[in-house]
Parts: C-alpha cells; sequence; structure tokens
C-alpha cells in the first residue's frame, strides 16, 4: 500500500514489504491481510487501522462475509488499546464497510463499499450543515468549492 505505515497484504505477500516499519504487536492476520501499527507512522493508530480495512476491502482482500478478529484479539495482536479497536470497528460499521451481528462477531458487509461510504459521509456533512443553520444551495456550494481545491 503506498501510505507509511499500512500493512495490509495480498495472501503471499511480506506484510513489511516497502520499507515500512515492523507493526507493534505483531499485526492480526485477517484472511491473508495482515493489520497492524506502525509506530514510526505520523498517523494515529485508530487511523492506520481504519485505513488498513477500508483498503482491503477496497481492493478485495477482505471479501463480504470475512468475518473479523475480536475487539480484544484485533488490540491484544497489534498493540492498542481495546477502545481503539472498538472505536475502528464502530466506525466502520456506520459507514456501512463492517457489520455487527452480536455476540456471532463482525464481518466485512456485503455492501457497495464506495456507495456506502459517499452516503454516510453525505449524511453527517448533511447533518452539520444543517445543525449550523446552511440550506441545500449553500451546501452544495461548499462541496463544489472543497472539490475544486483539490490537488
Amino acid at each position: 500500500m503506498s501510505e507509511p505505515g499500512a500493512t495490509a497484504a495480498a495472501p503471499g505477500e511480506d506484510p513489511r514489504a516497502g520499507g515500512g516499519s515492523r507493526p507493534t504487536g505483531g499485526g492480526s492476520r485477517v484472511a491473508g491481510v495482515v493489520l497492524g501499527v506502525d509506530p514510526a507512522s505520523a498517523d494515529p493508530p485508530f487511523r492506520q487501522l481504519k485505513g488498513q480495512i477500508l483498503e482491503a476491502v477496497r481492493r478485495g482482500l477482505l471479501t463480504p462475509g470475512t468475518r473479523m478478529p475480536a475487539v480484544r484479539t484485533l488490540a491484544d495482536q497489534v498493540g492498542v488499546a481495546a477502545n481503539t479497536a472498538a472505536k475502528v470497528y464502530r466506525e466502520l460499521e456506520e459507514a456501512g464497510v463492517l457489520e455487527g451481528r452480536g455476540r456471532s462477531g463482525t464481518f466485512v458487509a456485503a455492501a457497495d463499499l464506495p456507495s456506502a461510504v459517499l452516503a454516510r459521509a453525505a449524511e453527517e456533512f448533511t447533518d452539520l450543515a444543517t445543525g449550523a443553520g446552511f440550506g441545500v444551495d449553500d451546501a452544495v456550494e461548499a462541496v463544489r468549492n472543497a472539490f475544486v481545491r483539490q490537488p
């Protein structure tokens, strides 16, 4: 993966290929993908794990129905607090990337990832914009301006 600290690897690949630091805790292997935290990364562990799961789902390395490790197991294996792992799962569930099935565990959702992520971002933006008193025309203009400013 191209981001520093990202350690998701396809089956058979060395998860540390590309010069990244060794993840703390040794990493957590899920369906051939190694999730881990790079202590040398400027990104916080939460952002690293969330980004790795998103990227693995986007690349098709974690497919719908794949069972994710339990929160405590993931936390122990990658060397983060259980609350950090729980927050990653919670936000990915809210985005439609993962789905919690109670005591059965957490699984990669079958939803269309790009559409689910975009829909969730739009809902969050709409809540913020309307909460600040902006209407649809102002909100759409703000989005257009944000796209224009993108590199």
